[in-house]
């Protein structure tokens, strides 16, 4: 599948910024199964994009524009070639030993609560990985409501546990935390979903990966109930939500800021 996606990030400044500083996850890499076609980032201040890696390999692009303005934005354009994998994850540049994704962030701890439902389905499914991750998936996509990925989300897989709901984040978080307490080495997944309504949406989606003995890492959608498909964009990995942000940065100078969201991904 040939997929187009075009990202738009408004954000405006009352009174105007001093000046700006961002870093962007918003370049995916290829790997099997996904092949960037053609991929721009145009910044409306006269920046300098430059681009790096992260910590995790993720793609990332780091500018710092002088005011005052009163309104920036951040524009991407792409097509991605994708392919369905059955959530198989092969060809990705791995940085660090899978024991690494084992470790727990303040917005993936288990609680008691998810310690026990992981445990719950891991007697349901006599132990074996591969089948206690579709059961945590299935579980999750049963028993807690997608929100939708612009909902306002929880604090933490915790809070999102108790509230049996939000947006794609909040559902990852939960099922990263699950993974964990079960000894399963998982981590959050920041990308674009190509939706059947083909609706613009004002944020990302997001999704988990977790290794599975003899297979690797593998895709799980919690928010959907499935692995994810060639409706897929996978953009960067984190332990977390925050680890995997599409923009982080400050502004400098007071006053208010807001952002305005746009995302379109169609064929």
């Amino acid at each position: 599948m040939r997929l187009r996606i075009a990202h738009r990030n408004v954000y405006r400044y009352d009174p105007p910024a001093a000046a700006v500083i961002q870093v962007l996850r918003l370049t995916p890499r290829n790997h099997e199964g996904q092949y960037v076609v053609r991929w721009r980032i145009d910044v409306s201040a006269d920046a300098r994009l430059a681009a790096h890696e992260d910590a995790f390999g993720n793609i990332t692009h780091v500018f710092s524009a002088d005011g005052p303005f009163s309104e920036l934005s951040v524009e991407v354009d792409g097509e991605v070639e994708t392919q369905n994998t059955n959530g198989v994850v092969r060809g990705t540049l791995e940085r660090f030993g899978p024991s690494l994704f084992l470790r727990d962030t303040a917005l993936t701890q288990a609680d008691p609560a998810i310690r026990e439902f992981a445990h719950s389905v891991r007697v349901a499914k006599d132990g074996e990985a591969l089948a206690e991750l579709h059961g945590l998936l299935d579980r999750l996509y049963e028993e807690m409501d997608h929100e939708g990925d612009d909902a306002e989300g929880a604090a933490s897989a915790a809070e999102a546990f108790v509230r049996k709901g939000g947006p794609s984040r909040d559902l990852t978080h939960v099922f990263i935390g699950a993974a964990h307490a079960l000894g399963i080495p998982a981590r959050y997944v920041g990308g674009y979903y190509c939706s059947d309504d083909g609706a613009a949406r004002a944020a990302g989606h997001a999704w988990a990966e977790a290794l599975v003995p003899g297979l690797g890492w593998i895709a799980f959608d919690p928010a959907n109930g499935f692995c994810p498909t060639d409706a897929h964009v996978r953009v960067a990995i984190g332990l977390d939500a925050l680890g995997a942000a599409p923009v982080r940065g400050m502004r400098y100078g007071p006053g208010v800021e807001t952002l305005e969201v746009a995302i379109k991904v169609g064929q």
